[in-house]
């Protein structure tokens, strides 16, 4: 979350009529047996992983040059960068040839953006839908100006789809590995670079369930009739996986990943391998990740050293010593910023999308993720998750006892606000 963008939020929550306080508010649990939605595993899709901004964007980019009907992009940030100033020219391009470009992007994460940059995209052609502007009388129906669209979803001619943790922001310039190779690189002074995050490209029948998703937001926030085009095209095998999309909702007020990674966390057998961007976790999935360390499964949770905003981190900190004491390993990235958001647990369940494990993603955010269910995509996940590690500093039990005072006080005070964070 970038300073202005956090900023705008928290001015933002400030005038929002917060349903409960940090310390009264329920559970997401509550919620879990409210279902998981209508979307299911669905069988012959191809999905492959996607590195960092670059690979990503590279990838995306690539499949809407060849759109020929529509193409559809939802995603929390899109500025006005060089990468928002080619994706801008790409969809400019493509809407000249006769393909229908609509773009949903949240009022809050784009605050940055220049009002000019999206009326050159709505000049351009481009279908433009801005997520519950801060102006609330310009709001669609039902907004709440806390609950954001959080998502990163792309999805061109129907049949290719793209998901995860990756925004359209000059954050995503380069790799996390170049990042780190850099000489004297102090990320603290430079995270607007070399974020290390993932995305997946994926084609196939599963792909209907991210068009319907996207439909869905354009819909909620009454941004006028979709223009008409072939949304939902006859979609032939393309692989051997099956695959789902889970999302959260605050108007419905579930959290389908909130359940789906919950009940993988407690079935688990042999691993939970976690990376996340942003960890602050309600008692509850803590507990789960407690119980099943000490079941013995293996769980390993690679974490931010630092963030583009220092209350998560904490937040997330002042859960360590439970988690340590029950054979959880942590560990954490010093040398980039970490935002992926996937999960893994025993030999084929993985997810990769935007949720993170905090009370934002699970009670206030629209979110959007993938599970797979498929050996092979596990072990492309699994390989990923030991090159994380071996880029990361593990957080032993001793050393995090010896910590000094004013870090106790930062956790303590982070966490007391954990619920809006």
């Amino acid at each position: 979350m970038r300073p202005i963008v956090l900023a705008a939020w928290l001015a933002v929550v400030a005038g929002c009529a917060l349903r409960a306080s940090p310390l009264g508010t329920p559970s997401p649990v509550a919620r879990e047996g409210a279902g998981a939605g209508e979307a299911r595993f669905v069988a012959g899709n191809d999905v492959r992983l996607l590195v960092d901004g670059p690979q990503t964007h590279a990838a995306m980019f690539e499949a809407m040059a060849r759109a020929r009907d529509h193409i559809n992009v939802e995603t929390y940030i899109l500025d006005d960068s060089e990468l928002g100033e080619r994706f801008a020219e790409l969809a400019g391009r493509k809407a000249a040839q006769g393909v229908k470009v609509n773009v949903i992007y949240d009022a809050i994460g784009s605050i940055a953006t220049s009002p000019a940059y999206f009326e050159r995209l709505t000049k351009a052609g481009v279908h433009v839908c801005e997520f519950n502007p801060v102006n609330p009388a310009r709001g669609g129906r039902g907004s709440d100006l806390n609950n954001r669209d959080h998502r990163k979803i792309a999805v061109v001619d129907g049949r290719v789809a793209f998901t995860g943790g990756i925004n359209i922001s000059e954050a995503y310039s380069y790799g996390s590995a170049a990042a780190r190779r850099k000489a004297h690189h102090d990320p603290r002074e430079d995270a607007k670079r070399g974020w290390r995050d993932t995305d997946v490209r994926v084609e196939g029948p599963v792909t209907r369930q991210f068009q319907r998703l996207f439909l869905d937001s354009w819909a909620l926030q009454d941004c006028g009739p979709i223009v008409a085009a072939g949304y939902f095209p006859a979609l032939a095998v393309r692989g051997d996986k099956a695959a789902r999309v889970v999302t959260s909702d605050p108007v419905r007020g579930e959290s389908d990943m909130y359940v789906a990674l919950l009940a993988a966390i407690r079935q688990a057998r042999h691993r939970v391998w976690l990376t996340i961007g942003y960890f602050v976790p309600d008692p509850t999935t803590r507990e789960a990740l407690e119980q099943a360390a000490r079941r013995g499964v293996d769980v390993r949770l690679v974490l931010p050293g630092f963030s583009d905003f220092w209350a998560p981190v904490y937040a997330g900190r002042s859960n360590y010593e439970e988690l340590l004491a029950a054979g959880v390993r942590i560990y954490e990235w010093h040398e980039a910023l970490m935002h992926a958001k996937t999960a893994l647990v025993d030999s084929d369940w993985a997810s990769v999308g935007s949720t993170n494990v905090d009370w934002r993603s699970f009670v206030h955010n629209y979110e959007a993720d993938l599970i797979v269910r498929d050996a092979a995509f596990a072990r492309d996940m699994e390989r990923r998750f030991v090159l994380d590690v071996q880029a990361s500093a593990e957080v032993t039990r001793e050393a995090w006892a010896s910590r000094g005072p004013l870090e106790r006080l930062k956790e303590a005070l982070a966490r007391a606000w954990q619920y809006m964070l």
